[in-house]
């Protein structure tokens, strides 16, 4: 059968207008727009799927504003620099971003932030990171890895090239980027889920593996135990899933996945005929993971899909520690 053989990365301009951080997606900002505003942080939160700021504005002529920071979650701009102690309620920050499109003078992208002292912390998942962590080698797949925002790009927007069935054509055309899964706290399937640009620990025990995903809550578990997929009719989110090893490189067989509407991606969801092979295979300078595999869904996949793509070895990168908070990732949904 003929296969889609994806390389990653793909260039992200190519493809950054896809939802790609949560519900809003910079499809509710008027991302050709520019803008700086200076206030002080009047309402700070650091939560899960978003970072919110609320900055109160003096103008020149003396009146006062409200303005509204919607940043990436706290699980994406963590590996980037910016963390809880970031900021705080009192301080006075210059935030660049973008207007709203419904509400421009009272809701703002934000993409950078300069406090007084010119001190800069990203705000985005494509702002500039300010963190360096290192030279390290890994010495097998265990440990903490995270997938570069190229990677992750690329696999959302080498989607928009599988072939589709009618119903998966038909699911991409009625895709609303402004409504995700991610307004109530449910993740991507996988493998999109393992594209994320977060912190992503593996623990490998002599009868499983566990994978530890800063996304939403998200917990894989890899039996190597030798059981097999259970029946057909128990489905979960992100499936069942069982390995082996080949050498040093983990081999992984996922099945019985539930309906999900984003399943495949974040356009496309994904049905209980979902399913997939993964490789884990460390690169030989040890810097590197090379993930790839082959995806299959006959219900909105015309033919099987295969990728691959980079994750990066970061043992001093921790996890945001934040549960997904619905109040979060619903706040402005209609703004």
């Amino acid at each position: 059968m003929k296969k889609l053989h994806l390389i990653l990365p793909i260039l992200p301009a190519l493809i950054y207008p896809l939802p790609l951080t949560a519900h809003h997606s910079p499809a509710a900002f008027n991302t050709q727009e520019t803008v700086e505003v200076t206030g002080t942080i009047v309402d700070y939160s650091f939560r899960n799927p978003h970072v919110y700021m609320t900055l109160s504005v003096t103008e020149s002529d003396g009146s006062v504003r409200e303005v509204n920071v919607e940043a990436g979650a706290g699980s994406v701009i963590s590996p980037l620099g910016f963390t809880r102690d970031s900021v705080s309620s009192g301080d006075t920050v210059t935030i660049i971003g973008n207007p709203g499109r419904r509400n421009p003078d009272g809701l703002l992208l934000g993409r950078e932030l300069y406090h007084q002292d010119g001190t800069y912390f990203p705000l985005n998942i494509s702002s500039r990171s300010i963190n360096d962590y290192g030279d390290d080698v890994a010495q097998s797949i265990e440990g903490t890895w995270f997938s570069p925002r190229t990677s992750f790009f690329g696999f959302l927007g080498g989607s928009g090239s599988w072939s589709l069935t009618e119903a998966g054509s038909n699911a991409r055309a009625n895709t609303n980027p402004l409504d995700t899964t991610h307004k109530d706290c449910i993740p991507i399937g996988i493998p999109g889920l393992m594209f994320y640009p977060v912190a992503n620990t593996i623990e490998v025990y002599e009868d499983r593996v566990v994978m530890t995903i800063d996304w939403l809550d998200s917990v894989r578990t890899i039996f190597l135990d030798g059981r097999a997929h259970p029946d057909s009719s128990q489905t979960s989110l992100q499936g069942h899933s069982i390995g082996h090893w080949e050498e040093e490189s983990l081999v992984v067989d996922s099945a019985n996945f539930s309906e999900h509407a984003m399943g495949l991606s974040t356009s496309l969801p994904g049905s209980v005929q979902k399913h997939m092979i993964e490789r884990f295979q460390i690169s030989d300078d040890g810097k590197q993971m090379i993930y790839s595999g082959t995806l299959s869904d006959p219900v909105y996949l015309a033919e099987p899909v295969e990728w691959t793509g980079t994750w990066v070895y970061r043992p001093g990168m921790e996890h945001s520690n934040e549960s997904c908070n619905l109040e979060a990732a619903r706040r402005f949904l209609d703004d």
